[in-house]
């Protein structure tokens, strides 16, 4: 379903992977990244289709985020894996997430104008787009069974201990840029929850991606 559509890539979004390596992930973090990237691995190892569920409280920010950075790394690297995401309550996209998205070179449509639309994403011209709108981590758009269910915000993690139909249960929460709503530093903010996001999501692909 995900061929690698890396010829296809819009050149701004090439240049700001191309970067990525300048922004080192954590060492804190690799220990639960890299269970991650174990379970893609043995998802796909065994013929199996990689599901992957980001999710937090309201599927308006960092569980967003990341579905639409994993899709694109698991595309760039050629993995087939698909990438979804849901929340405990419905709300919308933040438009400040999509604004940080689309500032570092996706192309992104909003499909309709009612409280929570449905945005298409692209990261390459042939390359079918990403569906993003805000819902709940059981909705019947995201997988039913296993799937891995990555856990983007201490809200989800906390108050869901338990998510029916999960193969593996990954706690990775990412701190909310919604703190910095209506200040000075919130696009700023935004891009840098993005970039941390996305530096984290390639990780994880090149480590499936290699030999």
């Amino acid at each position: 379903m995900w061929p690698r559509y890396l010829l296809a890539m819009y050149p701004e979004l090439c240049r700001f992977i191309a970067r990525l390596p300048q922004a080192p992930v954590a060492t804190a973090r690799l220990a639960v990244l890299n269970n991650l990237a174990a379970y893609i691995r043995a998802e796909a190892a065994v013929g199996r289709a990689v599901n992957v569920n980001f999710i937090c409280t309201h599927n308006s920010r960092r569980s967003q985020l990341a579905q639409v950075w994993a899709q694109t790394a698991a595309c760039f690297y050629g993995i087939r894996a698909n990438s979804y995401s849901g929340g405990v309550a419905v709300t919308a996209f933040d438009e400040r997430a999509v604004a940080a998205l689309s500032g570092v070179g996706f192309k992104i449509s909003k499909k309709d104008s009612h409280a929570n639309p449905r945005y298409e994403i692209r990261f390459a011209s042939d390359a079918p787009p990403i569906l993003a709108w805000s819902k709940l981590y059981d909705d019947p758009a995201n997988p039913r069974n296993g799937f891995a269910a990555v856990m983007t915000c201490a809200g989800a993690d906390e108050n869901c201990p338990f998510i029916p139909g999960a193969g593996v249960r990954i706690p990775l929460r990412y701190d909310d840029p919604k703190e910095f709503d209506g200040t000075a530093r919130e696009a700023a903010m935004y891009a840098a929850r993005s970039q941390q996001i996305a530096a984290e999501m390639f990780y994880v692909f090149a480590l499936i991606n290699k030999k």
